[in-house]
């Protein structure tokens, strides 16, 4: 049973991100601030989910939150700036969207940028521990998959309805292919040997 906060006191949010692997497509971080003594039987990091689990456990967290947001961080943002810099700037604008400030941010993973003067804290494998790192999570992971299978169709033969853009044995044979999408991260080692990618 994952935990329902952090402290007794402070209004709490957590934050996730997806999609730092993939080969193509954004960064998608979530923010969710959940109600104290919040607990829910599903509720579990999204990668534990099936996709049925996940959808019916988004509408709990989106009828249940105090406040949630999401952002995105496009692949163009991810090649200019690296990909653990994309990770905490999507964190940070989806806490700007937030629409109640909260007193202390509970991050997934060993790293953060400190975000205004609100203090965090970091949590490694924190989408399996705490609550709202967990709604975060299911959040940024059902929006980046919808996200990645609307661009399928436009270019069917990378699969990412399937993959969602990481780097799959059909998506890297795709590409050797096909060549890459504008979607692609060209900052990325898409394949052993880039020089004919370009």
């Amino acid at each position: 049973m994952l935990l329902s906060s952090y402290t007794t006191n402070k209004i709490e949010a957590g934050c996730d991100e997806v999609g730092r692997g993939c080969l193509a497509g954004p960064v998608v971080a979530a923010a969710v601030i959940l109600p104290y003594g919040y607990s829910h039987h599903l509720l579990n990091d999204s990668k534990q989910l099936n996709k049925r689990k996940r959808d019916g456990v988004k509408n709990d967290i989106l009828n249940d939150a105090i406040a949630w947001a999401i952002a995105e961080i496009s692949h163009a943002e991810v090649d200019k700036i690296n990909v653990l810099q994309a990770s905490f700037l999507g964190m940070h604008r989806a806490l700007d969207q937030l629409t109640v400030v909260p007193e202390l941010i509970l991050v997934d993973g060993n790293r953060f940028k400190n975000y205004r003067s609100i203090p965090h804290q970091c949590i490694v494998k924190g989408d399996g521990k705490y609550m709202s790192i967990a709604a975060a999570s299911v959040l940024a992971k059902i929006y980046r998959d919808e996200l990645m299978e609307k661009l399928s169709f436009s270019h069917p033969e990378y699969r990412w309805e399937k993959n969602v853009g990481y780097p799959t044995l059909e998506h890297r044979a795709a590409i050797i292919k096909y060549g890459i999408t504008p979607y692609h991260r060209r900052s990325f080692r898409l394949l052993p040997d880039q020089l004919s990618l370009f």
